[in-house]
């Protein structure tokens, strides 16, 4: 079994779960999420590892950057990440990469992004089964209407995250 190093953060947002595994990060998650369970059940079981709560490098350079992007310093992560899933999933999380700060991308367009034009649902899905939360931007995906759906760090959240990275709806002061 390998050790999979994680830490509680207590953001402005809401508490986080991180996590690394051989100096890449693959967990910077809700630590209160509706599908934790599962979510840490898939981790451990792809990485053949447990957790173990522990600080390492990784976890100390995430907590770095993510108070920087809180308090508006950061538009881009440069932490090494490690997505722990299916091919299909991976190659969703890393369309949600291509999602600009302060820019919102619906479903379907995510499901363009990622090569899979058809499989909307599958791609949302996989959309609501990142673990790495924040640095890879699901927050930033929004309904084809322009309205919030589904977050897993709640609907406020993802409101103020929005509100924090400047996007605008139609020219709003706020958003919603």
């Amino acid at each position: 079994m390998h050790q999979i190093n994680i830490q509680y953060f207590k953001t402005p947002y809401g508490e986080l779960i991180l996590g690394s595994f051989k100096d890449k990060l693959c967990l910077a998650d809700w630590r209160y999420r509706k599908t934790r369970k599962t979510i840490d059940a898939r981790i451990q079981k792809e990485l053949s590892g447990e957790y173990v709560e522990e600080e390492t490098d990784i976890t100390k350079q995430t907590k770095l950057q993510l108070n920087e992007y809180f308090k508006g310093k950061r538009k881009e992560f440069t932490i090494p990440l490690l997505f722990a899933g299916t091919d299909f999933q991976k190659k969703v999380w890393n369309a949600l990469l291509k999602i600009p700060y302060g820019k919102t991308e619906s479903y379907s367009g995510l499901s363009k992004i990622s090569g899979n034009e058809k499989a909307v649902r599958a791609v949302a899905s996989a959309n609501g089964a990142n673990a790495i939360s924040i640095i890879v931007p699901c927050h930033r995906v929004i309904g084809c209407k322009g309205d919030l759906v589904g977050y897993a760090g709640g609907l406020q959240t993802k409101k103020k995250l929005l509100n924090l990275e400047g996007y605008r709806k139609d020219g709003q002061i706020e958003l919603f």
